[in-house]
């Protein structure tokens, strides 16, 4: 954890826990000395189930933190995956309504079924992406849905900071997981290719050469409970490794 942290237990909401970033989030928490409310839409150990692209999921997901017990949340993550929806050439038009209502949507949910439990120094941290400042064809509703999670988190920022709550939006770039390699498959079916090759062209958008990794995005999770990550309130924490090419 960032040097200066001052963890003494409480709460944290972690929305999309079965998926490889979700858990990766919900795992480096517990081991920050949190409680993780772990919220997916299938049942499982300890799994709070709520679809968070429901207004069920307010209730849902309220009962959750009540039963964790007392204490306030110290952090919530809107970790919830987008659904595939193909490339701009081929995507439903809906669809890209359908992923703003799930993340952008759901982030708002989740911010309600929380809110009586939020204090001085909570954190509310959204997933987005690269391509939500770096637009690519091929991750059209990705590009679309994370400028627009980026948008509310700035509403955010200004709705909670006079409380003393902040907002960040935490933006990896192409994450090594399996969704990842299950829309590389698709894509390389679509165009008659090997799927090395086009998991080897993401790698290729960073210098480094390399996809990031779901332990790397928990990390930066965790390091937004430093008291000092104040000072990113409301702004997006890129993590592509350096493959965005705007100065800013």
């Amino acid at each position: 954890m960032a040097r200066g942290t001052e963890v003494s237990g409480g709460i944290a909401v972690v929305v999309g826990a079965s998926g490889a970033l979700g858990s990766a989030v919900a795992s480096r928490l517990r081991g920050e000395g949190l409680t993780v409310v772990a919220v997916a839409r299938t049942a499982g150990p300890g799994v709070c189930v709520a679809d968070i692209g429901a207004d069920s999921a307010v209730d849902a997901i309220a009962a959750g933190v009540a039963a964790a017990g007392e204490g306030p949340v110290r952090m919530v993550v809107q970790a919830a995956g987008l659904p595939a929806a193909g490339p701009l050439e081929s995507i439903e038009p809906d669809a890209l309504g359908r992923a703003v209502a799930l993340k952008a949507g759901g982030l708002l949910r989740l911010v309600r079924a929380v809110d009586g439990r939020l204090e001085r120094g909570s954190r509310i941290v959204a997933l987005g992406g690269h391509y939500g400042i770096e637009p690519a064809p091929y991750a059209c509703a990705a590009g679309v849905t994370n400028a627009a999670l980026a948008n509310l988190v700035r509403q955010l920022a200004i709705t909670y900071g006079p409380r003393g709550v902040t907002a960040h939006l935490v933006a990896p770039g192409p994450a090594d997981t399996p969704r990842l390699r299950g829309l590389s498959e698709q894509a390389a079916q679509r165009r008659g290719v090997p799927v090395d090759e086009v998991l080897a062209e993401r790698a290729a958008e960073s210098p480094l050469g390399r996809l990031i990794t779901p332990g790397e995005v928990a990390w930066a999770v965790a390091t937004l409970l430093a008291p000092e990550a104040d000072a990113l309130h409301g702004s997006t924490l890129g993590l592509d490794m350096g493959a965005r090419k705007g100065i800013f």
